[in-house]
C-alpha cells in the first residue's frame, strides 16, 4: 500500500489547500450565492472533518488496523465523488486544475488501494453475529427512493421536456456512483461476500461524511436570506445518523487479526 499511503498524504495537502483556500478567498467562487453557500459548506466539512479522518485513518492502518483501511478507502471515495462536483459543477476559477489534480489522484489511489486490500482476509475476520442484512436493508433504503426519484424524473423529461430543477451533474453522480455500488453492496452483504463488506463500509462511510455536507447545508439555508431552501433535510439527517450507526456496527464486528 506504499503507492496508495504516498498519494493519500499528497490528497491530504492538496484537499486542505482546497477547502482552506475556499474558506479563506473571498473572490474564489464565481457562483450564484446559493452555490457559492453550498461550496463553503461543503469547504468546512473537508478542511475540520475529511482531512483529520484521513490523517488518522492512514496512521492506524500502517499499524495494521484493517477498520482504519475501510474508513480510508471510504473517504477516498468522498474525495473522488466530491471533487467531481467542484471540477464539473463549479464556475471556472483559480483552483481548476487542483480539482483536477484531487480528482484524478483520488481515482488512482482509491481503484490501487481496493486492488492492494487484502480483501478475502478482511471478509473472513467479520464476525457471525454481523448484521449484514440489517446493512444491506438500510443501504437499499438510500439507493433505491434516489434512484426512482431521479430516474423517474429524466423519464418525465422525456415525455414532457420539462428539465428537472436539479443540475443534471447530481443525476449523473448518484446514478452511476452512489445507487450502483450501493444496491451491489447490499446484495454482496446478504450473501456475506467478502466484497461486500469492503463496499458496504466504503458507501457508510461515504453516507457519513456527505451526510454531514448535505445537512449542514440544508440547515444554513433554511437560516439564510436566500429565497431557495431544502425540504430534503429529514432524509439527509437519516442517511447521516443512519450511516454513522450502520458504519459503527459494521465494523465493531471486524475482529482485528492477531499479529503473532
Amino acid at each position: 500500500m506504499k503507492t496508495v499511503l504516498t498519494l493519500s498524504r499528497i490528497l491530504t495537502v492538496l484537499a486542505a489547500i482546497a477547502s482552506g483556500g475556499g474558506l479563506v478567498l473571498a473572490n474564489l467562487y464565481r457562483d450564484s450565492e446559493f452555490y457559492k453557500m453550498a461550496w463553503l459548506t461543503n469547504d468546512g466539512v473537508t478542511l475540520f472533518l475529511v482531512v483529520p479522518l484521513l490523517i488518522a485513518t492512514i496512521h492506524y492502518s500502517r499499524q495494521g488496523s484493517q477498520r482504519a483501511q475501510l474508513v480510508w478507502m471510504g473517504l477516498l471515495a468522498y474525495l473522488f465523488y466530491n471533487y467531481a462536483f467542484y471540477l464539473f459543477g463549479a464556475a471556472f476559477n483559480w483552483f481548476f486544475l487542483l480539482y483536477t489534480a484531487i480528482l484524478s489522484i483520488s481515482m488512482y489511489a482509491l481503484a490501487i488501494g481496493l486492488w492492494r486490500l487484502d480483501v478475502p482476509a478482511i471478509g473472513s475476520n467479520f464476525s457471525e453475529k454481523t448484521p449484514v442484512k440489517w446493512i444491506a436493508g438500510f443501504l437499499l433504503l438510500m439507493a433505491l427512493p434516489l434512484a426512482l426519484v431521479e430516474i423517474g424524473q429524466c423519464i418525465h423529461f422525456i415525455f414532457t421536456d420539462k428539465v428537472p430543477e436539479p443540475p443534471s451533474l447530481i443525476f449523473a453522480l448518484d446514478l452511476t456512483f452512489i445507487v450502483p455500488n450501493m444496491i451491489l453492496a447490499a446484495i454482496l452483504l446478504v450473501r456475506r461476500r467478502a466484497w461486500g463488506f469492503v463496499l458496504g463500509a466504503i458507501m457508510l462511510v461515504k453516507g457519513i461524511t456527505y451526510g454531514v455536507v448535505l445537512s449542514l447545508s440544508a440547515v444554513r439555508l433554511a437560516l439564510s436570506d436566500l429565497p431557495e431552501k431544502d425540504a430534503l433535510l429529514p432524509f439527509y439527517l437519516f442517511v447521516l445518523v443512519g450511516s454513522l450507526v450502520f458504519c459503527l456496527a459494521l465494523l465493531k464486528h471486524l475482529k482485528q487479526p492477531s499479529t503473532r
